[in-house]
């Protein structure tokens, strides 16, 4: 049986507004952790994470640190579907959709080529949309099986697709007027 009230709520929202700005920072913390953890001097923001100097003490650590942001997304979305497993708890969702869904439109809407898994595929020669596809569909399998344990229709996850790009947008425009 799936949902078929409208779980969009104010608690919903406000949770879909901090797991939007805190799926960000835990993605870039995961490029700006491996390049700490590898010796460089990290800067680090909300979209954007730089060796302090310009370039990383080894080439190579452009890659792992390129790595770190995708891994730390799906880790996100895996750490909570392991507490939407055990809680069965719809609070939880947002920090679940969020990763999948800031992925997929970085990499429809962001410049393609832009992307960490795009640089990730170049720099492997892996070809120019596996990483992308590989992530994107990874994160969605996680969202579909939140969604099912949660009971969450498709027509409740268009609802939560609309707010999702409302939170997208405004992390992008919050970084944009103050960076």
């Amino acid at each position: 049986m799936s949902h078929t009230r409208d779980i969009i709520t104010p608690q919903l929202i406000l949770l879909f507004v901090i797991a939007a700005y805190g799926s960000y920072l835990f993605h870039e913390f995961g490029h700006w952790s491996i390049g700490e953890i590898l010796g460089n001097d990290m800067t680090y923001s909300l979209n954007s994470v730089s060796p302090r100097s310009g370039s990383y003490v080894d080439p190579s650590h452009d890659l792992y640190s390129l790595i770190g942001g995708p891994a730390f997304s799906i880790l996100q979305a895996l750490i909570a579907l392991l507490l939407i497993e055990k809680y069965k708890n719809l609070s939880i969702y947002p920090f679940a959709f969020f990763p999948m869904y800031s992925r997929f439109f970085s990499l429809a809407f962001g410049g393609f080529d832009r992307q960490d898994e795009a640089k990730i595929a170049v720099t492997l020669d892996a070809g120019r949309y596996a990483v992308g596809i590989v992530v994107v569909v990874m994160l969605v399998l996680i969202v579909v099986r939140c969604s099912s344990t949660l009971k969450i229709d498709l027509k409740s996850n268009g609802s939560v697709t609309v707010l999702g790009t409302l939170c997208q947008l405004l992390v992008i425009g919050s970084y944009e007027l103050f960076s």
